[in-house]
């Protein structure tokens, strides 16, 4: 039989379910990118607090994209079971907070009427780099980008975030209803700033009036969220169904590590969120360099490396002794960059180092290697920029970049496939050939992408001259011996 609430009374006694009679939630939340990540950190947080008694911050979740969520999660009303998975321990939840799931795309004004709830005071968000369509090379919104050419056409029907977002606060607006907070909990510079900053402009292109009102109005806190959250695989699935008793099309996998730090900017209310663990603070800036670059920059050269080495997983990549020494020369170059403590930062690391070998988690190097070029520019340019500028050794990052790039050219080191899932190289007519071109006519095609280095870094003679030193090593020796050639 299938999880649901009509099945919820046969669960084992040792698994953990609601707690709470979902017939008693009402939505206070609406979630833009109902993905898995967000089901394994925020949706779990928010159901600590339905269980609490916080009964109206249940979750209206949307996918702008795809049906497949709410197709897995609908015949099961909205549960589904997060897996905290370490070592040879799976702690099994039920969830319960998803009250409703919609495809923007099918219905795209049941969002926005869902959205102009009054009910409705916070929307978050996890749609990826790429979902706010801004250049992360200048921080602006990318106003050629097809989405948001189609919803300033027909803001009726938006297909973007931003589209959405905009048409519901103007709607609110007109109706005389408050404005929801808008909580980014993506891995983007700032998050909130940035969100507020292209949004805005989205406005403006709308209507002058609409922008003030957003700048004036409309609060957008920024966060830092951290949990590895790998992609569920079949093999998940029946271990999930082998415990519950029950199936359950989509469950999630996670760390039992969860880390929540949120700008306490909520003019129209929040849960009590502090009680399930997370922080609130006044600049989530520290952490959120904490995070990004120790983390999110290391994630991203592993997955370079694991992709090259045939590593395929991040716990396999971490197991190679000299891999893992590079990690930690990366981490000594980048922690000066950071403005908390080193004290802080150097715990983070080892508790890094702990996640990273819990191979239980099974997360893969091709997972974390989707998209990179949306991220690399926050996790690894932009310690790069600041220890080039300030005269700090950076070559650990230097050649986590030529990894990238080498990572990029289509094959590993053993010559087999390497398939990109990334949209920059759908669109790129400059992509080299790497198997023919020279490490410098490469490096040169790849600094002319200034999404990723900007106008700045292809000037910089130093950076490109061991940008190119390291590819020619990696390409002409293989990643992991390069790696050693660094460590011994």
């Amino acid at each position: 039989m299938r999880l649901s609430d009509q099945t919820l009374s046969q669960l084992d006694a040792c698994i953990r379910g609601p707690g709470y009679d979902r017939s008693t939630i009402t939505p206070g939340i609406v979630h833009l990118g109902i993905g898995a990540f967000y089901r394994a950190h925020g949706a779990a947080y928010i159901d600590a607090c339905l269980a609490r008694g916080e009964r109206d911050w249940g979750i209206v979740g949307a996918s702008l994209r795809s049906p497949e969520t709410r197709d897995a999660l609908a015949p099961q009303d909205g549960l589904y079971t997060l897996a905290l998975r370490e070592s040879e321990r799976t702690q099994l939840r039920v969830v319960g907070a998803l009250q409703e799931i919609l495809v923007a795309p099918e219905a795209p004004g049941r969002l926005l009427d869902r959205l102009s709830d009054p009910a409705i005071r916070i929307v978050t968000l996890t749609i990826t780099e790429k979902g706010y369509a801004v250049d992360l090379g200048t921080g602006t919104l990318r106003r050629d980008h097809p989405d948001i050419q189609h919803d300033l056409a027909a803001p009726q029907a938006p297909r973007s975030a931003l589209g959405f977002l905009a048409e519901a606060i103007a709607r609110r607006r007109a109706l005389g209803l408050r404005p929801f907070t808008i909580l980014s909990c993506d891995n983007l510079p700032q998050n909130g700033r940035t969100l507020r900053r292209v949004l805005t402009e989205f406005a403006g292109l709308r209507s002058p009036d609409l922008a003030a009102y957003v700048e004036e109005a409309v609060a957008c806190p920024s966060s830092m969220v951290d949990r590895i959250v790998p992609a569920t695989t079949p093999d998940d699935r029946q271990m999930v169904a082998a415990a519950l008793g029950l199936e359950d099309a989509w469950p999630v996998m996670g760390e039992p590590f969860g880390q929540w730090v949120i700008e306490d900017v909520f003019p129209a209310g929040r849960p009590g969120l502090e009680a399930s663990g997370v922080e609130f603070v006044a600049d989530v800036q520290p952490y959120e360099h904490m995070k990004l670059r120790l983390l999110n920059g290391t994630h991203s050269t592993l997955a370079a490396v694991g992709r090259l080495a045939g590593l395929e997983t991040v716990a396999d990549a971490i197991g190679q002794p000299d891999v893992r020494a590079f990690i930690e020369r990366y981490w000594t170059s980048v922690i000066p960059t950071l403005t908390l403590e080193p004290a802080r930062a150097h715990a983070y690391t080892r508790q890094l180092l702990e996640r990273y070998d819990n191979a239980a988690l099974r997360h893969r190097t091709a997972q974390i290697a989707m998209d990179a070029s949306q991220k690399l520019p926050q996790r690894i340019i932009a310690a790069l920029r600041e220890c080039l500028a300030r005269g700090l050794p950076c070559q650990p990052l230097i050649f986590a970049v030529a990894a990238w790039i080498r990572s990029c050219g289509g094959l590993s080191d053993a010559g087999e496939a390497l398939p990109l899932n990334d949209p920059t190289f759908q669109a790129w007519s400059g992509r080299p050939d790497q198997r023919a071109a020279t490490p410098r006519e490469v490096v040169q095609a790849f600094l002319a992408l200034t999404s990723v280095f900007g106008e700045d870094l292809p000037r910089h003679q130093a950076f490109v001259a061991a940008l190119e030193e390291h590819l020619a090593t990696i390409a002409r020796d293989g990643v992991l011996a390069a790696i050693a050639a660094r460590v011994a």
